[in-house]
């Protein structure tokens, strides 16, 4: 499928996707609707085992186009919301893992585009993080009052977003809120050997792990091992799971068809 703000290009079985709407990669409601679109595309595609989204050196996204909230009422810009909430959901859910790669700056939405992703990886350099909104005077409208305090605490999170505070790599790294930093002219490379290593493995299995913990750890313990059971009870009856063990038994490397 073709797309007007950005671009999906298969990479092996790595899906990448480059937003692509200058000068900042900010985002109007038909970028949202495109990026819903590209989600459904990967969830549904066989070939597509791990999801990569970037920008451009300079922007991974600057958030929201404020152009489009002048004139526009707060019903609309409620309804605009949701629908974001929307789309970030079903980025979360995806049963296959997602990788924001972060080589420039990725603000207020930009930021809760990546924080909807399972994994960040970033540029070391002049890009920065951070929950911006609060300068403008509102607050983070696509999930950023929810997913920044899960990832890095509640203290740390409710200060970066009452201040509008931005942090570099090696403190967005500190602080958790990205898993890994690289040289910038190593980040892309690095970034796609690395979902290209998870989408050799047990793909099924990686979802499985990834609902468990994204779905488990809203719930009381005895819910999540409940998840915990009824996830590996799939897992038990797949073909790599019984790949896997007669690899290990054969002291073998498994081939893996993720299923």
């Amino acid at each position: 499928m073709e797309y007007a703000r950005m671009r999906l290009e298969l990479d092996g079985p790595v899906g990448v996707v480059e937003f692509d709407r200058p000068p900042a990669n900010a985002y109007d409601l038909g970028f949202l609707e495109e990026l819903d679109q590209v989600v459904e595309e990967v969830r549904r595609s066989d070939d597509i085992k791990i999801l990569v989204l970037r920008g451009n050196d300079r922007f991974f996204s600057a958030g929201a186009d404020i152009n489009m909230f002048l004139g526009a009422s707060p019903e609309e810009i409620g309804k605009f919301a949701l629908f974001g909430h929307l789309v970030l959901d079903r980025l979360e859910r995806l049963p296959k893992i997602s990788i924001a790669a972060i080589t420039g700056h990725a603000m207020g939405g930009g930021l809760e585009i990546a924080l909807a992703c399972d994994l960040r990886f970033m540029a070391q350099g002049k890009a920065q993080l951070g929950l911006v909104e609060v300068k403008i005077g509102t607050l983070p409208n696509m999930g950023g009052t929810q997913r920044l305090p899960r990832l890095i605490g509640k203290a740390r999170a409710l200060e970066m977003m009452v201040t509008g505070r931005t942090v570099g790599a090696e403190e967005a790294l500190a602080l958790g809120l990205v898993n890994r930093i690289h040289p910038a002219d190593k980040l892309l490379p690095e970034t796609l050997e690395y979902a290209k290593t998870l989408a050799r493995g047990a793909t099924l299995t990686i979802g499985l792990i990834k609902q468990c913990v994204n779905e488990g750890v809203e719930q009381p313990l005895a819910s999540g091992l409940a998840l915990e059971r009824a996830c590996g009870a799939v897992a038990f009856r797949s073909h790599d799971f019984k790949e896997g063990s007669k690899a290990f038994a054969e002291k073998r490397a498994p081939a893996f068809l993720g299923r």
